[in-house]
């Protein structure tokens, strides 16, 4: 009897799984029975180790043929094991078309890529234009004024067309905060003046109470401040006027027995652009020193809407 292996017996056919039963192969004899039993034991592991082989080639082969997918080359394994080459040309042709096929893949994708950002740019573009033609219609003929200067000359806003101003609406009795005010966009005009590759600033002051501040009363006002302030007053419908165009709250208090009053107004310092229009404003909690580094990035980046 053939003895009983530990083994797994792989799926060689119906010859072997003949053998395996313990039947002669080519009659049914038992093997006790054949007086050849070295032999045909012989014969049984030639055919174990041929079916073993070629599942080892077939095996090999195909991952071969796997891996010349990616490499671009061809070829089988015969059963030395060595490899066999469908064709004798040399590996310089399917490397060659490798690197062109990875060069066209670059330049397609580089064309994708350029492509993106022209449309990206030219939808920002658009939008940038369309953003400027909204700002002009809403601009032209807002936050203007007529008034007249301490000088007793009349002004207008277009006369400040092409300079960039700061601009504070207070009154000259005003006990702390107007002057403090005041004194900080003074200063921050030193600190732009400090910069000789910076346009000048134009600082303007007008009156919210022209009852008592006439023409006198504010030219002996701004000069205790920066010697470049201009103020501003006029009759009260026009100090109305321009307060109302640039959203200035402002509203007389009680008078006292010496016929004293207190103003309550809103308290901004405005920047207007060489357009004329309000480009940003700075309330108190902003330092001269912040007022000025923000009106100096309005001027490196400022773009004309009516040009």
């Amino acid at each position: 009897m053939l003895h009983s292996f530990s083994c797994r017996v792989p799926r060689f056919g119906p010859r072997c799984l003949t053998l395996w039963r313990g039947y002669h192969p080519v009659g049914k004899k038992s093997m006790s029975e054949d007086h050849n039993f070295g032999q045909w034991y012989g014969q049984w592991f030639a055919i174990l180790a041929s079916s073993m082989r070629k599942r080892h080639l077939d095996r090999a082969n195909f991952a071969n043929s796997t891996k010349n997918v990616f490499l671009g080359t061809r070829g089988t394994l015969n059963s030395a094991g060595t490899r066999c080459p469908y064709s004798q040309s040399s590996e310089s042709g399917p490397r060659f078309a490798l690197r062109t096929r990875i060069a066209i893949t670059v330049l397609i994708g580089s064309g994708i890529v350029a492509a993106g950002l022209y449309v990206r740019s030219e939808k920002a573009e658009a939008e940038k234009r369309r953003r400027i033609e909204e700002l002009r219609k809403l601009a032209i003929g807002q936050g203007d004024f007529r008034l007249v200067d301490h000088t007793g000359r009349p002004r207008s806003k277009s006369d400040f067309r092409g300079q960039w101003v700061l601009l504070y609406f207070g009154f000259t009795h005003c006990p702390d905060i107007c002057p403090e005010e005041l004194e900080k966009m003074s200063r921050a005009v030193e600190l732009l003046d400090g910069e000789a590759h910076l346009p000048r600033v134009q600082p303007v002051f007008i009156t919210v109470d022209p009852e008592r501040d006439d023409v006198a009363a504010v030219a002996k006002y701004v000069k205790e401040f920066h010697p470049r302030l201009l103020g501003l007053t006029g009759t009260a419908e026009e100090v109305k006027e321009a307060g109302k165009a640039y959203r200035v709250y402002y509203s007389a208090g009680p008078k006292d027995e010496d016929q004293d009053y207190i103003v309550d107004h809103t308290v901004i310092i405005y920047l207007l652009s060489p357009d004329g229009l309000f480009l940003d404003y700075y309330q108190r909690n902003k330092s001269e020193a912040k007022v000025a580094e923000s009106v100096k990035k309005h001027m490196e980046t400022y773009q004309s809407l009516f040009e």
